[in-house]
């Protein structure tokens, strides 16, 4: 029997915002990740599932809780999670690994199925002119960093994290996908190194592209789209819901 899809999506972004003005959302993406049990053999979250997410040795975000046991349910039900890292979730720690059996990626992931060769990532700081983003990237990301920040408690550091995650949101504002930029300075090179197709998040707008048997699939979010990406059979289609709410 052929097997059950890989299911993949992005930018969902929980915790931007209180409790009562996600719950909607939040349920929502807690009866789309609960439906998949026998239906699908493998999830992958392509970053920023979380709008911030930092792993203190004996704490973790209280309000990210629900979300966490979905996905430990997920697990009890034997359907492998990939979670690649994204720009606001990028201190991904041991907590996922250890305790819900998570796989993390740090950057890009390579998955090799049904004759498919795809390249994913969550897109952030790999196209051309991102300078300052990428050295930004590698000093929050060097263990430094990283143990300084657990200096801080918990009820200092994680509101701290948000408030600057929600100002560089409405700093940057809603933006225009680059489809050419994204096609010909990152997806172009997966190409040219065999893979047949790139899966990028980060951006926000669904977005796909197919040419001479190659694709191109930007994620959408789970703010405003609600939008998911299937691998059945080789296949790739990419789902959007006709109602966003």
């Amino acid at each position: 029997m052929p097997e059950l899809p890989v299911v993949f999506f992005s930018d969902a972004h929980l915790g931007a915002e209180s409790k009562a003005r996600e719950a909607a959302r939040e349920a929502r993406l807690h009866e789309f990740l609960n439906s998949l049990p026998g239906r699908a053999s493998r999830l992958v979250i392509v970053g920023d599932l979380f709008d911030f997410w930092f792993e203190y040795r004996t704490a973790i975000p209280r309000r990210l809780f629900p979300t966490l046991a979905v996905l430990q349910r997920l697990r009890e039900c034997s359907l492998p999670i990939d979670y690649l890292n994204g720009n606001h979730d990028f201190w991904l720690g041991p907590f996922l690994a250890q305790e819900l059996g998570v796989t993390t990626y740090d950057g890009a992931m390579t998955l090799e199925r049904d004759g498919r060769r795809i390249w994913i990532h969550h897109g952030d700081g790999i196209a051309r002119g991102d300078h300052g983003y990428r050295l930004l990237k590698r000093v929050l990301r060097n263990p430094l960093s990283i143990a300084l920040y657990r200096l801080i408690h918990p009820d200092l550091g994680i509101p701290l994290a948000h408030r600057v995650s929600n100002g560089s949101r409405h700093a940057q504002g809603e933006r225009p996908l680059p489809e050419a930029q994204l096609w010909e300075e990152i997806a172009m090179p997966r190409f040219r190194e065999g893979y047949d197709a790139v899966i990028l998040g980060h951006f926000h707008h669904p977005y796909e592209r197919r040419e001479s048997g190659r694709e191109l699939f930007v994620l959408g979010d789970w703010i405003r789209h609600f939008t998911w990406l299937e691998l059945d059979s080789g296949t790739l289609t990419l789902h959007r819901p006709q109602s966003t709410g």
